[in-house]
């Protein structure tokens, strides 16, 4: 590649990312400390960018422009208007693979997980237990065997997986057990705006778990104790339910935990315990009786369910798509509330009689969708913790709005930033209009137009994007899509299964 079209290149990058923050040209030449005729010039590819340049650029607009090594960024090409057909199966939940990861250090035997999903956040989760001497091997149909060490390596955690990924504080829970004293790193993932980890340390508290939070990680330090009372979480959050489990599983008592998630990941998680030896009582309401056990050292296998949320972004995908497909292996307990929304706006479909995953317990269905004419529902659409609509597939309701006639106000209250990256439909031609960072009106219904997009760095409103460039006539891009491979497992390539296409391209590598 000649240098011109490299600086082209990047420069098109540039400006295509700036305008994606809303930033302006005078902006971003301000916190460069450099003047908007050199922003213009950088991005138009007339000058020569050193990398520690681009390196300033993509720590102001919180995006890493180029990555220079042999793969490169990888990014979608969409031919958007074509009907989806055909059957698809949902792989099993990458919110239960994680939490199971995480659990599997409760227990000093091995571990077998079933069909775990590969995908990045598993990944960072994976380097982690490796690092700090966690022996992992992947076999089969994408099974995965975890045998712990005698003693962790807490030293040799790699910080910059940690960091990549929320799940590491569910870390704290488990391994307050086996060390009176450990750091962790802040959490990351998703750029959802600011997310308390405070009801994780007030769960934890009762067990005798004290956390500082210091410059770059959280400081923790262990004196188990049996809590004196029933554990009442100051929020009904999973990964904090799942954290609280952790630490009451090798709690030799009984622990009561009252305003606990009964969601499908918990559900994994109190499913797996059990296999430990923990009895669970409540599982599936929100209280739950844990009766821990003093030591676990166990050779035991475990299969996760199927992801709900997997499952609704087919749903969405056939919606925007007008199409007929079937989904397989779909968790009808946690998509029944999110159906009923989509009934009431007019949406047609079939379930199968239902059957059982393979953990035993979790109720399976297939989903048969039907094209459907659909309106705006009378009410707002908002989520609600389990059994309410689901606070992960919010986001697909947006798509799903701006292919219904009609007005449809959009509240997701849970988290600061998503509802903005959720106006990112406008480049398609939606007509989203933010009303404040938590709220949208979409008006419907839309009539798609290709564009180029740079993925939100949040996993489900960069799956919306994608969904609308599915149903856009034309040709789409949508630029490093990181945050999609975080949460599923070659999506691109199983969409394509059903008629999309798809391609998988990578940016400028050296």
């Amino acid at each position: 590649m000649d240098s011109s079209s490299y600086s082209a290149k990047v420069g098109t990058l540039i400006q295509e990312t700036r305008q994606a923050r809303g930033m302006t040209q005078a902006q971003l030449a301000q916190a460069l400390g450099t003047s908007q005729s050199a922003i213009n010039r950088i991005e138009k590819g007339g000058q020569n960018i050193s990398l520690d340049m681009l390196n300033r650029i993509s720590e102001v607009l919180s995006s890493q422009i180029v990555t220079l090594n042999p793969s490169g960024t990888v990014n979608f090409r969409v031919e958007g208007g074509n009907k989806l057909s055909g059957r698809i199966t949902a792989k099993t939940s990458k919110n239960a693979a994680v939490a199971l990861l995480c659990a599997s250090l409760l227990n000093r035997g091995k571990t077998t997980l079933r069909h775990v999903a590969r995908i990045e956040e598993v990944n960072r989760i994976l380097e982690v237990l490796n690092s700090v001497g966690v022996k992992t091997r992947w076999f089969g149909d994408n099974d995965l065997e975890i045998i712990p060490p005698a003693k962790l390596k807490l030293d040799n955690m790699d910080i910059e997986a940690a960091r990549k990924t929320r799940s590491i504080i569910m870390f704290l829970g488990p391994l307050m057990h086996r060390h009176k004293e450990f750091n962790l790193p802040y959490a990351g993932g998703c750029s959802l705006g600011e997310r308390t980890v405070e009801p994780h340390l007030s769960g934890l508290e009762p067990f005798g778990l004290t956390v500082d939070t210091v410059t770059g990680h959280y400081a923790a330090t262990a004196k188990p104790v049996r809590p004196e009372r029933a554990i009442v979480l100051s929020e009904r959050g999973d990964t904090v339910t799942e954290n609280v489990l952790m630490a009451a599983a090798l709690n030799d008592g009984v622990t009561i935990i009252r305003n606990a998630s009964p969601n499908y990941m918990v559900q994994d998680l109190c499913f797996y315990l059990e296999k430990l030896g923990v009895k669970i009582d409540g599982i599936g309401t929100t209280t739950l009786t844990v009766h821990g056990v003093r030591d676990i050292n166990k050779d035991v296998e475990y299969a996760p369910a199927e992801d709900p949320i997997e499952v609704m972004s087919f749903i969405a995908a056939a919606i925007v798509t007008k199409s007929e497909i079937t989904i397989e292996r779909a968790p009808i307990e946690f998509l029944e509330i999110d159906l009923k929304f989509l009934e009431n706006m007019g949406f047609e479909y079939e379930l199968s009689d239902e059957y059982t995953a393979l953990n035993g317990r979790t109720r399976l269905v297939d989903i048969t969708t039907k094209q459907s004419t659909l309106h705006a529902p009378i009410d707002k659409i908002h989520a609600m913790p389990f059994p309410g609509l689901n606070i992960d597939n919010l986001p697909f309701f947006a798509v799903i709005a701006a292919s219904a006639k009609g007005r449809t106000m959009i509240h997701d209250w849970v988290y600061e930033n998503r509802a903005i990256y959720l106006t990112e439909l406008s480049r398609l031609n939606a007509n989203v209009q933010l009303i404040d960072p938590h709220r949208l009106y979409i008006h419907g219904p839309t009539k798609w137009k290709p564009a180029e997009v740079v993925t939100p760095p949040a996993l489900r409103p960069a799956v919306v994007i994608l969904l609308g460039m599915l149903a856009a006539p034309g040709v789409s891009t949508l630029r490093n899509v990181y945050s999609i491979n975080r949460g599923y497992e070659e999506l691109a390539e199983r969409l394509n299964t059903l008629g999309a296409k798809i391609t998988v391209i990578r940016d400028i590598a050296e």
